[in-house]
């Protein structure tokens, strides 16, 4: 069987890990125009990148939850056939035991250089404006896709849902695309869909199944019953 599972921030959530908006649109008291668009960044550099120095900072006081060590646990029976995509730029996938992680809108601990245009693993802050590892040039930028940039990786995103035989969607509010479309995707191939979510998400409609209430009680469920 070929599993692609998607989550979301409902996943991180239950590690102490914010949402980033709030009920009020704010994205922990910032304006998402503020923060996480490319414009910002070239208007009010230092402010971007004291937001997410603070965020890649607060990543040491959370640890995975059952949700996450469920995924692991299911990877090691599924190995290749079982993709983890996520929209978390957090990486408590990786630290709760995944190894087949794609993270679609980036990573905190990463950093993207605007110079040479390369990824390079990066856990310290950004605001000093410190040299790419790999060219030297001062254009380093948080390695996170911000709103009106490409995902990462959505050919082999799509490729994966063309071929998967089941799609899970876990902690995702069903609200932003492309993400929010990967269930009509992965429908339209035939795949099985399946939902698990503290509350019914906006796309709650389109799958097959639905099942709703904490990530680290829903997820450790499901796999167990998948494993047999």
């Amino acid at each position: 069987m070929k599993v692609v599972v998607l989550t979301g921030a409902g996943i991180s959530a239950e590690s102490g890990v914010p949402t980033f908006r709030d009920a009020d649109g704010l994205w922990e008291g910032h304006r998402v125009e503020d923060v996480a668009t490319p414009e910002a960044f070239e208007w009010q550099p230092s402010v971007v990148h004291a937001f997410y120095d603070a965020r890649r900072a607060a990543l040491t006081g959370v640890e995975p939850n059952p949700a996450h060590r469920a995924l692991a646990r299911l990877e090691e029976t599924l190995g290749d056939d079982l993709l983890v995509v996520t929209q978390n730029i957090d990486d408590l996938h990786e630290r709760g035991g995944s190894q087949r992680v794609l993270h679609m809108h980036g990573e905190l601990l990463s950093a993207l250089c605007r110079g040479c245009q390369r990824r390079s693993p990066w856990s310290g802050d950004l605001a000093d404006l410190p040299p790419c590892p790999r060219c030297g040039v001062t254009e380093l930028r948080p390695d996170v896709v911000w709103f009106g940039e490409i995902p990462y990786e959505m050919d082999r995103i799509f490729a994966a849902l063309e071929t998967c035989d089941l799609f899970v969607s876990i902690g995702t509010s069903g609200a932003v695309y492309p993400a929010a479309g990967f269930v009509q995707a992965a429908a339209s191939y035939g795949a099985r869909t399946l939902e698990l979510n503290l509350l019914p998400s906006d796309g709650t409609d389109f799958f097959d199944e639905a099942r709703h209430g904490p990530a680290s009680e829903l997820v450790p469920e499901w796999v167990d019953s998948l494993l047999g």
